[in-house]
Parts: C-alpha cells; sequence; structure tokens
C-alpha cells in the first residue's frame, strides 16, 4: 500500500499532511492522491511518482540493453520529471495548474509535489465517458470520481463534458496557452489530455511540462534547455509509454520539419478538440508511436485529418468549429494556423454563456460600473447554464466577489437564485454560501451608530431569501450561523430591515427548537416591540407575536378564533404546538406588553385584535377575565375605531365572555355536584352514634351486647340504646310513664350526683332522674309543700356525700303537706323559696342538649335503671332537697302512683321483656 510506502518517506510533504491511502486517479505517470494540510485543514492533490514505474517489462527489450544505458535513460526520465514540477513553481497564471509544494526527492527513490486539488485528467474523463456511453448509451450516467473531501468522508464528484463545459475548458486552455507562448516564451510540446487536468471548481488546467522548452526562432535567453526533437521522438520500448512523447497528438513541425515552434501547440490543440467529439474519445490518429506510422498517414489525404473528411471524426463536429476553427488548426503550414489569442476569439466561442464565462474570469480587472451591470444582467441567463457550470464555476466566482462591499447585495441576488436551481443546493449553501454569510455580517460588525449602507442593502437580500436558507441548512447551522444575521437585521436602525427580520418568524419558528425561541427570539422581538416609536414596526410586531402564539403570518384574515373550545389551527400557518410559546411567557411577558402600550391607531388596535384572539386559545379563563377583558375594553373604547372595527371588538369581548362563563358554570356544576353528594352523606348519619364514634352502620355491636346481658337471642328494636341519648327528648306526658328497672349491681339514683355531676343528665345545672316527666303549665306547688331543711341523715352517705361535695352542708328540703294530686309535686318550685340553686346550675340552659358523660360513674343516662322499690320519704325528700328542686320526679313516683310489690330474681326483669 501506498500509504506504508509514505512512511519510509522523509519529506515534508508527509510529514505536513495526511494523504489518502488510494489514489484518486492516475494521471500519465503520476499517481493522484487526495490530501490535507494538518495544520490549515486545506484540501490539496499529491502527485506521486515511484521509481519502480520504470523497471523494464518481461520481453520490453533485448539482451544488448546494458545496465549502464538503462541507468541513463532512467536518470533522463527522472530530470524531465523534476523539470516538469520546477516549471510549475514558476509559472503562475490561472491556466497553469497551481503547486502547492516543490518536488521532494527521497531516498526511496520517490517523488511528490503537491497541487491545488484535482479531480482527474481530461484523458481520465474521456475514459470515463467512453465506458458511461458503451454501458448507457449517450443517456448513461454522468463521470464520476470518488474523493476526500476535507473533511476526511469519500464523496462522489459528478463531472459531466457537455457542450459548454468543452467550450469553457477549451477557452481556459487556451488562455493558458497564450500566457506559455507570449510571456513565458516556451512550447509545451506535448498537450494531450493527459497534459490537461479538471480542478475542483471545474476549471481546465495546463500541465505536462516535461517535454516544454523554448521555441527554435527565441532570441531571447532561457535557463530552460530546448527541446532535442531527435531524442524526444525516439520510443524507447524500455519505458512507460506514459513518461515518452505522444505522437498521437504531435504537430508535423515536430515530425517532418524539425521545427519546435508555438504552432506545434496548436496543431494539438486541434487533435485534443477532435478527441473531445470523436467516439473513442481519442485523437484520429494511430501512429502507435511510430514515426514511420505518423509520416505514412499525413502522406494520404484520406488518412489525414481534413474538412474533407470530417476531420475523421466518427461524429458530427460542431458547424463552427468544422467550418471556421479546425481548418486553421490542423493545416500542414504553420503560418497558417492561428495562435491562442486568435483561437479565443474565434466564433466557436461567440455565445453568451461562454462570453459570460470569460467575463466571469476577468471580472477582477473591470470597473466598478462594469461589475455592477454583469452582476444585474446575470440572472437573465443563469437558467441557460449546466447545472455543473453553475455549481463550480460561477458560484465560486460570485462567492470570491463578495469582498467587494459595493456589489454585496448584487452578488448575493444571484448567489440565491443559484442555490435554488441546483439539485445539490443544500450541500452548496452550507459549503459554500455560509461561510461567506458568517464572514460579511457576523464576523465584520462595525461600530454600533456606524450605519453600513452596502451591507443594510445585502443584509436585505439574506432576509428576503430565509425560507429559502431554512430549507436549505440544518436545525444548528441555523441557529449558529443564521440566527445572528436575524438578530443583526432586528437590531437595525433601520425600520424597512427589522420590517423583514420580522418577516423571517414562520421560517424560524420551522427550523429552531422551542428553546431557542423562547430564550433568544422572543426577548429580541419584544424588545423591538417595546422600543420602536414607527406604527408600521408596531404592527409588525403584533403580527410577529400572534405567529409566536402559534398563529398565521399574517393578521386574521385565516384565523380560526377557536374561542368555542374547538382549536383549528390555519392552514397556512407554519407554526406548530412544538415550536409556539407556552402559557406562561403569553400571559406574563406579551399580555404586559399590550397592557401598557399606549397608541390608540386603529391599524395597531386591529393588529392587538388579531392577537388577544389567540391569546384567548391559550389562556385561562380567570386570566382572560382579570386581564384580558379589562384590556379589551380599554382598547374597544377607542375614540379613533369606527363602528366595524368596535363591533369586531365586541364580537371578541362577548365570545371570550361566554368562554369564560361556561367554564365558570362548568366548574361550579362539578363543585355543587361534590358538595351536595358529601351534604348528603353527613346528613344521613347526623344523630347517630354511628356517625358519632365512626361506626359503619350495622347492628352487630347492640345484638352482642344483648345477647351478653340477657343471655339470650337479642329481640330486634329500632331504637339506638346510645343514639337516643344524644338527639333532642321528645316531651312525654305523666300517663306514659316508664318503670326503670335496676339491677343488683346498679348503683341507687342517690348516688348519681356523687363524685361528679354527669353533664349529659342536667337540666338546669343539676343532675337529673333517670325518667324525667314533664309537668303541667300553670300548677305550681307552694312552699309549704316542702319540708323545713335538716341535716342530712349520716346513713344517706351516697346523697350526702354528693351534697357535700358539690354544694356544702346543705339540709334537704322536706314538704310540710304533700297534696293529695300527684301534679303538685312536680310543679315548679316558687321563686322566693328560703335556698337557692347553686350558681353554676342557673347558667345552665333547663333544656340543652348535654355535654357526652365523661364521667365512669355507674348510674348514668346510658345505664338502664333500677326497678323502683317502696318509697321512702326521708331519702326521696333529701334528694329533692339535695337537688335543689330536681327531686320532683321522684316526689311524683313515691305519691303520684301505687307502689309496685318488690319482685325478686329474674322476675325483676318482668318489664323488659
Amino acid at each position: 500500500m501506498f500509504s506504508s510506502a509514505l512512511k519510509s518517506f522523509t519529506s515534508n510533504i508527509s510529514a505536513n499532511y495526511t494523504v489518502s491511502s488510494t489514489p484518486s486517479s492516475i494521471c500519465g505517470a503520476w499517481k493522484v492522491y487526495d490530501g490535507k494540510k494538518k495544520s490549515t485543514g486545506k484540501a490539496v492533490s499529491i502527485f506521486v511518482f515511484e521509481r519502480k514505474s520504470l523497471d523494464p517489462q518481461a520481453g520490453g527489450f533485448g539482451p544488448r540493453s546494458s545496465s549502464s544505458s538503462l541507468k541513463k535513460v532512467h536518470e533522463e526520465v527522472i530530470a524531465r520529471v523534476k523539470k516538469e514540477s520546477n516549471l510549475l513553481a514558476r509559472l503562475r497564471h490561472p491556466s497553469i495548474l497551481e503547486l502547492a509544494e516543490p518536488i521532494e526527492d527521497t531516498r526511496s527513490g520517490g517523488l511528490m509535489f503537491a497541487t491545488e486539488p484535482v479531480t482527474a485528467s481530461l484523458a481520465g474523463l474521456l475514459r470515463e465517458k467512453d465506458d458511461q456511453e458503451k454501458a448507457g448509451g449517450v443517456a448513461g450516467r454522468p463521470s464520476r470520481f470518488v474523493v476526500e473531501e476535507a473533511d476526511g468522508q469519500l464523496r462522489r464528484r459528478e463531472l459531466e463534458i457537455d457542450e459548454l463545459e468543452i467550450q469553457k475548458g477549451l477557452l481556459q486552455v487556451a488562455q493558458g496557452l497564450e500566457f506559455l507562448h507570449e510571456s513565458a516564451g516556451l512550447v509545451h510540446g506535448n498537450l494531450t489530455p493527459d497534459a490537461i487536468y479538471v480542478n475542483a471548481k471545474s476549471d481546465w488546467k495546463i500541465a505536462g511540462l516535461a517535454f516544454a522548452g523554448p521555441p527554435d526562432t527565441s532570441d531571447t535567453s532561457s535557463n530552460i534547455p530546448p527541446l532535442s526533437l531527435s531524442e524526444v521522438l525516439y520510443h524507447d520500448p524500455r519505458l512507460p509509454r506514459s513518461i515518452q512523447l505522444d505522437m498521437d497528438y504531435t504537430s508535423q513541425d515536430f515530425v517532418m520539419d524539425s521545427n519546435v515552434s508555438s504552432a506545434a501547440d496548436m496543431f494539438s490543440l486541434g487533435l485534443v478538440m477532435l478527441a473531445l467529439y470523436n467516439s473513442p474519445h481519442t485523437s484520429p490518429l494511430k501512429t502507435n508511436s511510430n514515426i514511420s506510422t505518423y509520416k505514412k498517414l499525413f502522406s494520404s489525404s484520406s488518412s489525414a485529418p481534413s474538412s474533407t473528411n470530417n476531420f475523421l471524426s466518427s461524429r458530427p463536429l460542431p458547424k463552427d468549429l468544422l467550418n471556421d476553427v479546425l481548418p486553421r488548426l490542423i493545416t500542414r503550414r504553420p503560418g497558417q494556423r492561428m495562435n491562442a489569442r486568435e483561437f479565443q476569439q474565434s466564433r466557436f466561442f461567440d455565445n453568451i454563456l461562454v462570453s459570460s464565462i470569460r467575463f466571469l474570469d476577468s471580472l477582477p480587472a473591470k470597473t466598478p460600473n462594469e461589475k455592477s451591470q454583469f452582476m444585474k444582467g446575470l440572472p437573465k441567463i443563469l437558467g441557460q447554464f449546466p447545472r455543473s457550470v453553475l455549481e463550480k464555476k460561477v458560484l465560486p466566482a460570485l462567492l470570491e466577489e463578495m469582498k467587494d462591499r459595493e456589489l454585496l447585495y448584487l452578488v448575493l441576488q444571484n448567489v440565491f437564485k443559484i442555490v435554488s436551481s441546483l439539485p445539490t443546493g443544500r450541500r452548496a449553501f452550507t459549503e459554500r454560501v455560509i461561510p461567506k454569510l458568517r464572514e460579511n455580517f457576523v464576523a465584520s460588525k462595525g461600530p454600533a451608530n456606524e450605519r453600513d449602507a452596502a451591507k443594510e442593502a445585502g443584509l436585505v437580500v439574506v432576509l428576503e431569501n430565509m425560507e429559502l436558507i431554512g430549507e436549505s441548512c440544518s436545525g444548528k447551522e441555523f441557529k449558529d450561523d443564521i440566527l445572528p444575521i436575524i438578530q443583526l437585521g432586528l437590531e437595525s436602525h433601520t425600520h424597512s430591515i427589522v420590517d423583514k427580520s420580522l418577516n423571517c418568524l414562520p421560517t424560524i419558528l420551522a427550523v429552531l427548537d422551542f428553546s431557542t425561541i423562547k430564550n433568544e427570539v422572543f426577548p429580541v422581538v419584544a424588545a423591538v416591540f417595546s422600543k420602536t416609536s414607527s406604527l408600521g414596526i408596531k404592527i409588525r410586531g403584533l403580527q410577529a407575536f400572534v405567529v409566536l402564539c402559534g398563529g398565521a403570518s399574517h393578521g386574521s384574515e385565516d384565523l380560526d378564533d377557536g374561542l368555542d373550545g374547538a382549536f383549528q389551527p390555519a392552514k397556512n400557518s407554519k407554526a406548530s404546538n412544538s415550536t409556539v410559546l407556552d402559557k406562561y411567557t403569553v400571559q406574563e411577558k406579551i399580555v404586559p406588553l399590550l397592557k401598557v402600550m399606549k397608541t390608540k391607531e386603529p391599524a395597531v388596535m386591529m393588529a392587538a385584535l388579531a392577537l388577544f384572539k389567540q391569546v384567548g386559545r391559550i389562556a385561562d379563563s380567570d386570566f382572560l377575565a382579570t386581564e384580558c377583558l379589562p384590556i379589551l375594553w380599554s382598547f374597544s373604547l377607542g375614540p379613533l375605531l369606527d363602528l366595524q372595527q368596535f363591533q369586531e371588538y365586541m364580537a371578541l369581548i362577548k365570545k371570550l365572555s361566554a368562554k369564560i362563563e361556561n367554564e365558570q358554570m362548568r366548574k361550579l356544576r362539578e363543585l355543587t355536584s361534590n358538595l351536595n353528594t358529601t351534604r348528603s352523606n353527613d346528613l344521613m348519619n347526623v344523630g347517630s352514634t354511628d356517625a358519632f364514634f365512626g361506626s359503619n352502620g350495622d347492628d352487630v355491636g347492640e345484638n352482642d351486647f344483648e345477647r351478653l346481658v340477657l343471655g339470650k337471642g337479642a329481640q330486634k328494636d329500632n331504637s339506638d340504646m346510645l343514639g337516643d341519648s344524644l338527639r333532642p327528648q321528645p316531651q312525654r306526658s305523666q300517663s306514659s310513664r316508664a318503670v326503670t328497672p335496676v339491677f343488683s349491681w346498679s348503683t341507687p339514683p342517690t348516688t348519681h350526683g356523687q363524685n361528679q355531676m354527669n353533664g349529659t343528665s342536667m337540666i338546669n345545672g343539676f343532675g337529673q332522674a333517670p325518667v324525667s316527666t314533664l309537668q303541667p303549665a300553670g300548677m305550681s306547688p307552694s312552699l309549704n309543700s316542702f319540708a323545713p331543711l335538716k341535716p342530712t341523715p349520716p346513713t344517706s352517705a351516697g346523697l350526702g356525700n354528693s351534697i357535700t361535695n358539690g354544694f356544702g352542708a346543705m339540709a334537704p328540703m322536706q314538704p310540710s303537706n304533700v297534696p293529695s294530686s300527684p301534679w303538685a309535686i312536680n310543679a315548679t318550685a316558687p321563686t322566693n323559696t328560703s335556698f337557692s340553686k347553686p350558681a353554676y346550675a342557673r347558667d345552665q340552659a333547663g333544656f340543652s342538649i348535654p355535654a357526652p358523660p365523661t364521667s365512669t360513674s355507674p348510674f348514668s343516662q346510658f345505664s338502664i335503671a333500677p326497678p323502683p322499690s317502696q318509697p321512702q320519704p326521708s331519702v326521696q325528700s333529701q334528694y329533692g332537697r339535695g337537688m335543689g328542686g330536681s327531686g320532683m320526679q321522684a316526689n311524683g313516683i313515691a305519691n303520684g302512683t301505687q307502689p309496685l310489690q318488690k319482685k325478686t330474681g329474674l322476675d325483676v326483669y318482668e318489664s323488659l321483656l
């Protein structure tokens, strides 16, 4: 492999350049490799000549050849190869191959030098074209060469040899020959397709100067030795044909006259032109490198190319070439041939496209007025150029002229027209145009207050073609290289540039991501809107906000306000939900800008109306009610609005109000439904112990309790043993008094107030009997019905303790006369009684629902009262007096009812069964 061979070279090229592992083309004796300079990344082509290519082939020469003579021939060839590179270093012309690194001779015998990047030689293109025609005819695939680009990627370069390419290339070759003949004083000597190279710009360059030398008629001294025809015309079979003179393109001057003149190159140029149109693409002369054969061909008119035999071309030739050019090139007498300058002025190049290319090549030498006129007329004929010529010739030449600020806007107009017409326009734009745009607009920022009219004119052209730019580059390239140009336009002091920059927002939204739009684009647009004093920019800013909110790019013509809840995006809107601003930015950034807007011009008000339509789709209902509607009412009452405009405002206000109303009603319906469900569940549980104590509402606990205390299956009862005490008790008549049984383990009623008063059985602050009765209204007992107060007997421990503990020592009340009617006992005590209620008892409400029990007293409202026993007046009296009138129930039981016979055993529970 050549890469391993290169490592053995100790050369400047191998040290400073990276070289591809395989050659891109073979041109004569040279293998051409793609390379790249390590320090700058500049692309080059590296020509390599290997000494082993000079080794004789088997049967290539006779046994008489000595090693010394062969070595001498090899030295002559090496000297000739070095001569070619040295002449390239001396000759500098656009049509001469440009040398990048001089030739180097290494210890391994290899030679190499570096030049500008080339794609192939003309001979290689013609061979490729022959293969193409054999494979698919004339309409076969174009010529392709795989080359390594500067970024290290292998790509195919398509090369087409059409009529314009041929004319352009021949014109460039003629310019190079003119330079060699008139300026350098040299004759090329071996002008063949192998000596012509096509560079990356599709320009034809002259090389292969190994046989170049001064003409015989030269009277100037030259350090270049003259061409020895006797040596070069002799074909050495020991050497490859590629390093010897190709007699198929040699002039008669060399072979028959032994005369070296510039006219010989023009004869060779004529044969090259025939090869371009011939099929196969070779010279019409087949000499086999033999002088005798060459002379024999020209000895007969039928075998010599002439106008009578179509110059031995197998295909028809162009009329101008056949009648005007070739007869003055392929002719026997040198004096009858046209020179290089005359060849360029021939009718063969008399067309608008070739003339435009010639003018483009000489553009740096033209005056500013000529340049301007050329740039203005160029768009009219760009469509006639082949695409390959546009991409490789016209576009690079125009980009080089962007350094002229006065022509910047004209050049850019043509550049964007070319990019839009190329099928590979995206690649051409990213590789060629973007670097120039960055160089002219971003990298060359001048003072902030200094206005550059030429630069602004070019900026306008860029902004007008922003849609094409967005389609021709990726999002990252747009953000890094194009977005700064748009921001430059937004910050401009020229209103027209700001207006065009704001018009680019639809393209920006389609290319950039949400974060970039929110953090880099929106702040600049908001700053322009808030600071501008131009009504036009103010309106354009409002339209820009509409776009940023997801609307169409122009006004409200195509906007469906969507306030009915069915959002329908505009058909021609390029913004998508993933790229518009979020709700927070719309509510907190855009609407406040509208709130502080002072202008009331109708155009501005209607642009704001379109924006509010878009905001109505995004903002919350409460925000619309509290923030947007007040602004809309303020705008609608503007004194400059006409009737139709006011009606449009009112229509939006009504739609927004309807939207708010519907949303609020929906919320309230949902809230009311939830509250009703909750309240219904709460009301169903009020007054039940299940709700109070968190029970699930079943009767398992009650049944278990009755089964436990009664010793038999529980009877179904609708009453709630615990819940009834929490509900207000209904009034009961005395005739419906129930006898409360007393268990053997229950505490007697006299101990009800012991230790502490039960809050749930208090009337006016005192503990009441287990069964309460209501007394008839209007019956009041007299004071004589109570016995005088006496000390508590020691035997009444329960009641005495409760009275002592609750109120101190107090004698019980005893009635002096017991009325015969039982109602008298239950009458309310007169207010002038000799004793008074305790203070805390007077503060209690008589019929208030008592608090739940906090005492563990064995006798409470929640326990079953013991069965009545024989009345004991002293105890009942003491109970009545000790409770301050609360013992009237006990008196009523003793005096108003018949005494019950005492029962024993389980008979005491008879009333419960």
